[in-house]
Protein backbone atom coordinates (compact mmCIF):
# COMPACT_ATOMS: atom_id res chain seq x y z
CA UNK A 1 0.00 0.00 0.00
CA UNK A 2 1.44 3.39 -1.02
CA UNK A 3 2.44 5.93 1.56
CA UNK A 4 0.05 8.84 1.93
CA UNK A 5 0.84 12.50 2.59
CA UNK A 6 -1.64 15.19 3.56
CA UNK A 7 -1.74 18.68 2.11
CA UNK A 8 -4.41 21.31 2.72
CA UNK A 9 -7.38 19.05 3.02
CA UNK A 10 -6.25 16.69 0.26
CA UNK A 11 -4.54 13.31 0.51
CA UNK A 12 -1.83 12.44 -2.00
CA UNK A 13 -0.72 8.92 -2.76
CA UNK A 14 2.73 7.93 -3.96
CA UNK A 15 1.62 8.32 -7.59
CA UNK A 16 1.21 12.05 -7.03
CA UNK A 17 -2.63 12.17 -7.42
CA UNK A 18 -4.75 14.05 -4.89
CA UNK A 19 -7.84 12.53 -3.24
CA UNK A 20 -10.10 15.31 -2.01
CA UNK A 21 -11.38 15.09 1.57
CA UNK A 22 -14.93 16.15 2.38
CA UNK A 23 -15.30 19.20 4.62
CA UNK A 24 -18.34 20.24 6.53
CA UNK A 25 -20.73 22.81 5.10
CA UNK A 26 -19.78 25.17 7.93
CA UNK A 27 -16.11 25.00 7.01
CA UNK A 28 -16.85 25.66 3.37
CA UNK A 29 -19.03 28.65 4.32
CA UNK A 30 -16.32 30.18 6.54
CA UNK A 31 -16.28 33.98 6.19
CA UNK A 32 -13.06 35.74 7.13
CA UNK A 33 -13.20 39.26 8.54
CA UNK A 34 -11.95 42.21 6.56
CA UNK A 35 -14.65 43.10 4.05
CA UNK A 36 -15.61 41.80 0.61
CA UNK A 37 -12.16 42.36 -0.94
CA UNK A 38 -10.38 40.48 1.84
CA UNK A 39 -12.83 37.59 1.80
CA UNK A 40 -11.67 36.68 -1.71
CA UNK A 41 -8.11 36.00 -0.51
CA UNK A 42 -6.80 32.68 0.74
CA UNK A 43 -4.56 31.91 3.66
CA UNK A 44 -1.11 30.81 2.51
CA UNK A 45 1.46 28.79 4.45
CA UNK A 46 3.77 27.92 1.55
CA UNK A 47 7.38 29.14 1.32
CA UNK A 48 8.52 31.12 -1.70
CA UNK A 49 8.99 29.08 -4.85
CA UNK A 50 12.59 28.26 -5.69
CA UNK A 51 14.32 30.46 -8.29
CA UNK A 52 11.83 33.22 -7.62
CA UNK A 53 12.30 36.18 -5.32
CA UNK A 54 9.99 38.16 -3.08
CA UNK A 55 9.47 41.75 -4.18
CA UNK A 56 8.08 43.84 -1.32
CA UNK A 57 6.56 47.25 -0.84
CA UNK A 58 3.48 48.87 -2.34
CA UNK A 59 5.11 51.00 -5.03
CA UNK A 60 7.59 48.34 -6.29
CA UNK A 61 4.83 45.74 -6.55
CA UNK A 62 2.35 48.00 -8.32
CA UNK A 63 4.97 49.24 -10.80
CA UNK A 64 6.20 45.69 -11.42
CA UNK A 65 2.67 44.62 -12.37
CA UNK A 66 2.26 47.63 -14.65
CA UNK A 67 5.65 47.21 -16.34
CA UNK A 68 5.11 43.46 -16.91
CA UNK A 69 8.85 42.77 -17.13
CA UNK A 70 8.75 39.92 -14.61
CA UNK A 71 6.97 36.61 -14.41
CA UNK A 72 4.64 36.86 -11.41
CA UNK A 73 3.76 33.70 -9.51
CA UNK A 74 1.49 35.17 -6.82
CA UNK A 75 0.57 38.23 -4.83
CA UNK A 76 0.77 38.15 -1.04
CA UNK A 77 -1.52 40.78 0.42
CA UNK A 78 -2.58 41.83 3.90
CA UNK A 79 -5.49 44.03 4.84
CA UNK A 80 -6.96 45.50 7.98
CA UNK A 81 -10.45 45.03 9.34
CA UNK A 82 -11.73 47.72 6.99
CA UNK A 83 -10.66 45.66 4.00
CA UNK A 84 -8.54 46.78 1.07
CA UNK A 85 -8.63 50.40 0.04
CA UNK A 86 -6.81 52.79 -2.27
CA UNK A 87 -3.62 51.51 -3.88
CA UNK A 88 -3.95 48.09 -2.25
CA UNK A 89 -7.36 47.58 -3.79
CA UNK A 90 -5.93 48.73 -7.12
CA UNK A 91 -3.12 46.21 -6.75
CA UNK A 92 -5.59 43.42 -6.05
CA UNK A 93 -7.70 44.31 -9.08
CA UNK A 94 -4.61 44.45 -11.31
CA UNK A 95 -3.46 41.03 -10.11
CA UNK A 96 -6.87 39.44 -10.61
CA UNK A 97 -7.14 40.98 -14.08
CA UNK A 98 -3.86 39.25 -15.01
CA UNK A 99 -4.93 35.94 -13.49
CA UNK A 100 -2.31 36.10 -10.73
CA UNK A 101 -3.14 34.06 -7.61
CA UNK A 102 -3.76 36.29 -4.60
CA UNK A 103 -3.05 34.93 -1.13
CA UNK A 104 -3.50 36.28 2.38
CA UNK A 105 -0.50 35.27 4.52
CA UNK A 106 -0.29 35.65 8.24
CA UNK A 107 1.72 38.69 9.34
CA UNK A 108 4.41 36.59 11.04
CA UNK A 109 4.83 34.47 7.92
CA UNK A 110 5.13 37.48 5.65
CA UNK A 111 7.64 39.14 7.99
CA UNK A 112 9.81 36.03 7.92
CA UNK A 113 9.57 35.62 4.13
CA UNK A 114 10.68 39.24 3.67
CA UNK A 115 13.45 38.83 6.25
CA UNK A 116 11.77 41.51 8.35
CA UNK A 117 12.07 44.24 5.73
CA UNK A 118 9.40 46.96 5.64
CA UNK A 119 6.95 45.30 3.24
CA UNK A 120 3.81 47.38 3.91
CA UNK A 121 1.76 44.19 3.80
CA UNK A 122 2.35 43.75 0.06
CA UNK A 123 4.66 41.24 -1.66
CA UNK A 124 4.94 39.70 -5.10
CA UNK A 125 6.62 36.40 -5.81
CA UNK A 126 8.41 37.14 -9.07
CA UNK A 127 11.21 36.12 -11.39
CA UNK A 128 14.46 38.08 -10.92
CA UNK A 129 15.07 41.26 -12.89
CA UNK A 130 18.53 41.49 -14.44
CA UNK A 131 20.33 44.22 -16.39
CA UNK A 132 20.28 43.72 -20.14
CA UNK A 133 23.48 43.70 -22.23
CA UNK A 134 24.42 47.24 -23.18
CA UNK A 135 24.37 46.18 -26.83
CA UNK A 136 20.58 46.14 -26.49
CA UNK A 137 20.54 49.80 -25.47
CA UNK A 138 20.21 50.81 -29.10
CA UNK A 139 22.26 53.25 -31.10
CA UNK A 140 21.72 56.83 -29.98
CA UNK A 141 22.93 59.38 -32.51
CA UNK A 142 24.47 62.35 -30.68
CA UNK A 143 23.02 64.64 -33.34
CA UNK A 144 19.45 63.54 -32.59
CA UNK A 145 19.35 65.18 -29.16
CA UNK A 146 22.29 67.13 -27.69
CA UNK A 147 20.88 66.71 -24.19
CA UNK A 148 20.91 62.95 -23.87
CA UNK A 149 22.19 61.76 -20.50
CA UNK A 150 23.23 58.25 -19.53
CA UNK A 151 24.34 57.35 -16.02
CA UNK A 152 27.25 54.88 -15.76
CA UNK A 153 27.95 53.11 -12.45
CA UNK A 154 31.21 51.29 -11.73
CA UNK A 155 31.26 48.73 -8.90
CA UNK A 156 28.37 50.20 -6.92
CA UNK A 157 27.79 47.54 -4.27
CA UNK A 158 25.33 48.75 -1.62
CA UNK A 159 21.73 47.90 -2.64
CA UNK A 160 20.22 50.90 -0.87
CA UNK A 161 22.72 53.23 -2.53
CA UNK A 162 21.90 51.73 -5.91
CA UNK A 163 18.18 52.05 -5.26
CA UNK A 164 18.50 55.69 -4.21
CA UNK A 165 20.64 56.41 -7.30
CA UNK A 166 18.03 54.84 -9.59
CA UNK A 167 15.25 56.80 -7.92
CA UNK A 168 17.07 60.12 -8.46
CA UNK A 169 18.02 59.17 -12.01
CA UNK A 170 14.44 58.35 -12.92
CA UNK A 171 13.08 61.49 -11.27
CA UNK A 172 15.56 63.81 -12.98
CA UNK A 173 15.19 62.34 -16.46
CA UNK A 174 18.24 60.13 -17.07
CA UNK A 175 17.72 58.22 -20.31
CA UNK A 176 19.58 54.99 -19.50
CA UNK A 177 21.69 53.44 -16.75
CA UNK A 178 24.76 51.29 -17.46
CA UNK A 179 26.41 49.23 -14.71
CA UNK A 180 29.63 47.25 -14.61
CA UNK A 181 28.86 43.55 -14.83
CA UNK A 182 31.43 42.50 -12.23
CA UNK A 183 31.53 43.68 -8.61
CA UNK A 184 28.20 45.46 -8.87
CA UNK A 185 25.08 45.01 -6.80
CA UNK A 186 22.42 42.97 -8.64
CA UNK A 187 18.88 44.28 -9.12
CA UNK A 188 17.45 42.83 -5.92
CA UNK A 189 14.12 43.49 -4.16
CA UNK A 190 16.02 45.68 -1.66
CA UNK A 191 17.23 47.83 -4.57
CA UNK A 192 13.68 48.07 -5.93
CA UNK A 193 12.27 49.12 -2.55
CA UNK A 194 15.01 51.74 -2.06
CA UNK A 195 14.23 53.07 -5.54
CA UNK A 196 10.50 53.33 -4.70
CA UNK A 197 9.92 51.00 -7.65
CA UNK A 198 11.87 53.05 -10.21
CA UNK A 199 14.01 49.97 -10.87
CA UNK A 200 10.92 48.23 -12.25
CA UNK A 201 10.43 50.74 -15.09
CA UNK A 202 13.94 52.04 -15.85
CA UNK A 203 16.24 50.89 -18.64
CA UNK A 204 19.23 49.31 -16.83
CA UNK A 205 22.02 47.70 -18.86
CA UNK A 206 25.42 46.20 -18.01
CA UNK A 207 28.79 45.61 -19.64
CA UNK A 208 31.82 43.50 -18.73
CA UNK A 209 34.15 46.07 -20.34
CA UNK A 210 33.23 49.45 -18.93
CA UNK A 211 36.38 51.22 -20.12
CA UNK A 212 35.90 49.86 -23.65
CA UNK A 213 32.26 50.95 -23.61
CA UNK A 214 33.22 54.51 -22.58
CA UNK A 215 35.92 54.73 -25.24
CA UNK A 216 33.49 53.54 -27.92
CA UNK A 217 30.90 56.14 -26.92
CA UNK A 218 33.55 58.88 -26.90
CA UNK A 219 34.46 57.97 -30.49
CA UNK A 220 30.78 58.36 -31.39
CA UNK A 221 30.81 61.95 -30.12
CA UNK A 222 29.60 61.52 -26.54
CA UNK A 223 31.21 63.43 -23.66
CA UNK A 224 32.46 61.04 -20.95
CA UNK A 225 32.36 62.92 -17.65
CA UNK A 226 33.77 61.11 -14.62
CA UNK A 227 33.44 62.21 -11.01
CA UNK A 228 35.88 62.83 -8.17
CA UNK A 229 35.27 63.58 -4.52
CA UNK A 230 36.75 67.08 -4.42
CA UNK A 231 39.50 69.37 -5.66
CA UNK A 232 42.05 67.47 -3.55
CA UNK A 233 40.80 64.04 -4.63
CA UNK A 234 43.42 61.55 -5.66
CA UNK A 235 43.92 61.33 -9.41
CA UNK A 236 46.90 60.16 -11.36
CA UNK A 237 49.70 62.75 -11.27
CA UNK A 238 50.30 62.18 -14.97
CA UNK A 239 46.64 62.73 -15.76
CA UNK A 240 45.75 65.71 -17.89
CA UNK A 241 42.00 65.30 -17.41
CA UNK A 242 40.50 68.65 -16.33
CA UNK A 243 38.56 68.81 -13.05
CA UNK A 244 35.51 71.10 -13.09
CA UNK A 245 32.88 72.05 -10.52
CA UNK A 246 29.50 70.62 -11.45
CA UNK A 247 28.12 74.17 -11.19
CA UNK A 248 30.39 75.27 -14.04
CA UNK A 249 29.58 72.36 -16.32
CA UNK A 250 27.86 73.27 -19.62
CA UNK A 251 25.62 70.49 -20.95
CA UNK A 252 25.72 71.04 -24.69
CA UNK A 253 26.28 67.52 -26.00
CA UNK A 254 25.20 63.95 -25.18
CA UNK A 255 26.89 62.99 -21.93
CA UNK A 256 27.81 59.88 -19.97
CA UNK A 257 28.07 60.69 -16.24
CA UNK A 258 30.31 58.07 -14.60
CA UNK A 259 30.28 57.36 -10.85
CA UNK A 260 32.47 54.88 -9.00
CA UNK A 261 32.54 52.60 -6.00
CA UNK A 262 31.35 53.88 -2.61
CA UNK A 263 34.81 53.64 -1.09
CA UNK A 264 37.41 53.74 -3.84
CA UNK A 265 35.65 55.79 -6.52
CA UNK A 266 36.55 55.26 -10.17
CA UNK A 267 39.20 52.75 -11.12
CA UNK A 268 42.28 54.15 -12.86
CA UNK A 269 41.31 52.44 -16.11
CA UNK A 270 37.83 53.95 -16.15
CA UNK A 271 39.08 57.35 -14.99
CA UNK A 272 41.60 57.37 -17.85
CA UNK A 273 38.68 56.85 -20.26
CA UNK A 274 37.02 60.08 -19.09
CA UNK A 275 37.42 63.39 -20.91
CA UNK A 276 36.37 65.50 -17.93
CA UNK A 277 36.04 65.04 -14.16
CA UNK A 278 33.21 66.74 -12.29
CA UNK A 279 33.32 67.51 -8.59
CA UNK A 280 31.04 68.98 -5.92
CA UNK A 281 32.69 71.79 -4.01
CA UNK A 282 31.93 71.94 -0.26
CA UNK A 283 30.52 75.08 1.32
CA UNK A 284 33.08 75.17 4.13
CA UNK A 285 36.41 73.81 5.26
CA UNK A 286 35.91 70.19 6.24
CA UNK A 287 38.02 67.82 8.36
CA UNK A 288 39.09 64.44 7.00
CA UNK A 289 36.22 61.98 7.06
CA UNK A 290 33.61 64.65 6.35
CA UNK A 291 35.06 65.87 3.07
CA UNK A 292 33.03 63.55 0.86
CA UNK A 293 29.40 62.65 0.19
CA UNK A 294 27.48 59.40 0.05
CA UNK A 295 27.38 58.26 -3.58
CA UNK A 296 23.59 58.44 -3.81
CA UNK A 297 23.57 61.99 -2.40
CA UNK A 298 26.38 63.02 -4.76
CA UNK A 299 24.49 61.50 -7.68
CA UNK A 300 21.40 63.55 -6.90
CA UNK A 301 23.41 66.79 -6.72
CA UNK A 302 25.35 66.08 -9.92
CA UNK A 303 22.29 65.05 -11.89
CA UNK A 304 20.32 68.08 -10.74
CA UNK A 305 23.14 70.45 -11.69
CA UNK A 306 23.16 68.91 -15.17
CA UNK A 307 19.45 68.32 -15.74
CA UNK A 308 18.47 71.80 -14.55
CA UNK A 309 20.02 72.97 -17.83
CA UNK A 310 17.48 70.98 -19.82
CA UNK A 311 15.62 73.31 -22.16
CA UNK A 312 12.42 71.30 -21.96
CA UNK A 313 11.07 68.13 -20.47
CA UNK A 314 12.22 65.02 -22.37
CA UNK A 315 9.62 63.41 -24.58
CA UNK A 316 7.94 60.33 -23.22
CA UNK A 317 9.48 58.23 -25.99
CA UNK A 318 11.01 55.63 -23.68
CA UNK A 319 8.46 55.17 -20.90
CA UNK A 320 5.16 56.46 -22.25
CA UNK A 321 2.76 54.77 -19.86
CA UNK A 322 5.14 55.07 -16.93
CA UNK A 323 5.97 58.76 -17.16
CA UNK A 324 4.47 59.40 -13.74
CA UNK A 325 4.97 57.75 -10.40
CA UNK A 326 1.62 56.39 -9.15
CA UNK A 327 -0.27 58.90 -7.06
CA UNK A 328 0.36 58.77 -3.32
CA UNK A 329 3.33 56.43 -3.83
CA UNK A 330 6.15 58.92 -4.39
CA UNK A 331 7.17 58.69 -0.73
CA UNK A 332 7.14 54.88 -0.54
Amino acid sequence: MGLLSTFRGATRCCSGHFVTRHFSQAARREVRPGGEELSRLRLDDLPATQRLELLFGLSPCLLALQAARRRVAKLLLQAGKAGLQGARAELLRAAEAQGIPVLRPRRQKLDALCRYQVHQGVCLEVSPLRPRPWTEAGEANPGDDPQQLWLVLEDLQDPRNLGAVLRSAHFLGVDKVITSQRNSCPLTPVVSKASAGAMEVMDVFSTDDLAGFLQAKAQQGWLVAGTVGGPRAEISQSSEIPVTSCLDFLWDRPTLLVLGNEGSGLSQEVQASCQLLLTILPGRQLPPGLDSLNVSVATGILLHSICSQRKSFPSEREEGTFSETPKNLSHV
